[in-house]
């Protein structure tokens, strides 16, 4: 470590808890209705969407009906995704005359934006035509997004509302989050992409006359180079915003017309957790008490801050195997140093950790490097974000209602250690939120633990794996990690356009989107139902040091019991290995 690192790590945290407080506000006005600038100049856009739909935005929703219009909403994106691959070669915008997706990868693909996963198992520039990553991706980017922190919303609803059966309107937390929220954000970040020379334009690909010719894996002269161009600044801003995460080109953020200079990478790192850190104040807000927010965000920095320093350890200490051949592994003017491997030049080891940590943390998934060429344990940190549920700012609204589930686990347990019944902002905690909230931290390390396990003892899964042994495992137990807690980046190494990968994960991505979204807003809806309990002497106070420390142990004795077995398996014992080669 050294101090350029922490400068760097410090001038990141600082920007997002800055913008916090400002954007926490307009989301929270945006979502109760108050005056919030946006809101007023296109309140009248939003009228007639609802005019046109055939909504009426003043009907409240119970929370049954609340979940049930966000899957029909969600599935038919998803349909229509999976209809848009299969046909996109009599579609237009399609320049390069892209053939139609295999049926496997377009339902693996379709699920995945339909969920905000975002998993990848092709290379945008070679796969999709305009038409489809503009029409397909880049509105599910927008939705998903919006879907997510609708129901956010609507658990917040749970607490502040008093013996009601609603928790609002789907269609209008829907809409209020993708116009005022999500849409002026994108704007301004893709022209603020175009002009560091991120791509933006309709024309086909082009061709390049190489200074030196090279020959292909035939033996076959090459003599030119094709530059794949699109419309990527576009759906870059919303990836980054909307915690997304899936590149217009194969190798995400890494390629330098997605991401060609260090202002461009800070400000699409800033991008992937501002809005999930902005709404923990906006959760404060809402719920009339700006410490619960704080506090929440204070336990996610409290568990983020030292995963980023340790990756960042790993990667700058290098390879021990190296420094056995006696490689000069150490930073100086003439060289980098640490672990090169994997990461671009342009932005080094100090931005490609921040990067790993923040978009795993955050339910991102895009990347400016390649995890699988991190160091064991330097890659065990992105691998564990995820585990924890995508908890640790997580996706935009998902990561929210995740942490709530925690809380609510904390209370309940704090509230047995001291005899009495548990309270969360005034709402009694009973059996019905204790049985959602389990089925929230449950459901995703059963999907990842099971489609590991069967991917390693089938010819199906194990087929894949192009790096055999302990490595070849982490790569397995990252790629469910990542695809069964909604994240979408690849440790690689692996081959997931598969028939067995792209149905098993596709799968994992679904039920761990909502099998999740039902549970929190069942959450929701039972209590809304409850009366308000004035705070007494007995109440245990959520927002102080204390409680705080209680929640981040929770989380970390969740993932680090439920995980450590798999992670031995991997990571760790791979780390081991490299001291006794």
């Amino acid at each position: 470590m050294n101090w350029n690192s922490f400068i760097q790590s410090f001038i990141f945290i600082l920007v997002i808890v800055i913008l916090a407080k400002p954007l926490g506000i307009y989301m929270a006005r945006i979502y109760i209705g108050k005056k919030a600038g946006l809101n007023v100049w296109f309140a009248p856009v939003e009228r007639w969407t609802y005019k046109l739909s055939g909504i009426d935005p003043k009907r409240e929703m119970p929370w049954k009906q609340y979940a049930i219009s966000a899957m029909i909403f969600n599935i038919i994106g998803l349909v229509a995704v999976y209809a848009i691959q299969r046909f996109q070669s009599h579609l237009p915008l399609n320049p390069m005359s892209m053939p139609p997706v295999a049926p496997d990868l377009s339902f693996n693909t379709a699920v995945s934006f339909a969920t905000n996963t975002n998993w990848q198992s092709y290379g945008g520039e070679s796969t999709l035509s305009y038409f489809t990553q503009m029409i397909a991706l880049t509105v599910q980017n927008f939705v998903s997004a919006a879907t997510g922190m609708a129901v956010l919303v609507a658990v917040i609803r749970g607490f502040i509302q008093k013996q009601t059966e609603t928790i609002g309107n789907f269609w209008v937390d829907l809409v209020r989050s993708t116009l005022y929220i999500l849409l002026p954000l994108a704007i301004i970040l893709s022209v603020v992409l175009v002009s560091q020379g991120v791509v933006q334009t309709f024309v086909p690909s082009v061709k390049a006359t190489l200074v030196q010719s090279t020959k292909d894996a035939a033996g076959k002269e090459v003599l030119e180079q094709i530059i794949a161009l699109g419309p990527a600044a576009s759906q870059i801003a919303i990836k980054q915003l909307g915690t997304n995460g899936g590149g217009f080109f194969n190798v995400n953020s890494a390629h330098p017309l997605e991401n060609p200079t260090p202002l461009s990478n800070f400000l699409e790192v800033i991008s992937i957790i501002l809005i999930s850190a902005a709404l923990c104040y906006t959760y404060g807000y809402m719920v009339k008490d700006r410490r619960q927010g704080w506090a929440i965000l204070a336990a996610m920095l409290i568990i983020f801050i030292p995963c980023l320093l340790i990756c960042m350890h790993f990667e700058q200490a290098g390879n021990p195997i190296l420094n056995k051949l006696g490689v000069d592994q150490h930073s100086s003017i003439l060289q980098p140093g640490g672990n090169m491997e994997g990461k671009e030049a342009r932005f080094g080891i100090t931005n490609s950790a921040i990067w790993a940590a923040t978009t795993t943390a955050a339910s991102n998934g895009s990347v400016n490097s390649m995890h699988d060429s991190y160091m064991p344990l330097g890659g065990l940190i992105p691998m564990w974000l995820m585990q924890l549920g995508e908890i640790i700012f997580g996706g935009v609204g998902s990561g929210l209602y995740g942490m709530v589930a925690f809380i609510i686990i904390a209370v309940f347990i704090a509230g047995l250690m001291i005899g009495r019944t548990p309270e969360y902002l005034g709402k009694k905690i009973e059996a019905y939120e204790m049985k959602m909230a389990s089925l929230m931290i449950l459901i995703p390390p059963i999907l990842v633990l099971a489609g590991t396990a069967i991917s390693v003892i089938i010819p199906a899964g194990t087929s894949s794996i192009l790096n055999p042994g302990t490595h070849g495992f982490s790569e397995i137990l990252y790629a469910f990690s990542s695809a069964s807690n909604n994240n979408g980046s690849a440790f690689a190494g692996l081959t997931t356009n598969t028939l067995f990968y792209n149905v098993a994960q596709g799968l994992a991505m679904f039920f761990a989107r909502y099998w999740l979204l039902i549970p929190a807003l069942a959450i929701a809806g039972s209590l809304s139902k409850k009366k308000i309990v004035p705070v007494s002497q007995g109440t245990l106070p959520t927002h102080t040091p204390l409680f705080i420390i209680f929640l981040v142990m929770v989380i970390l004795i969740v993932g680090a019991l439920t995980f450590f077995p798999a992670l031995a398996l991997g990571p760790i014992v791979e780390h081991l290995m490299m001291y006794h080669i």
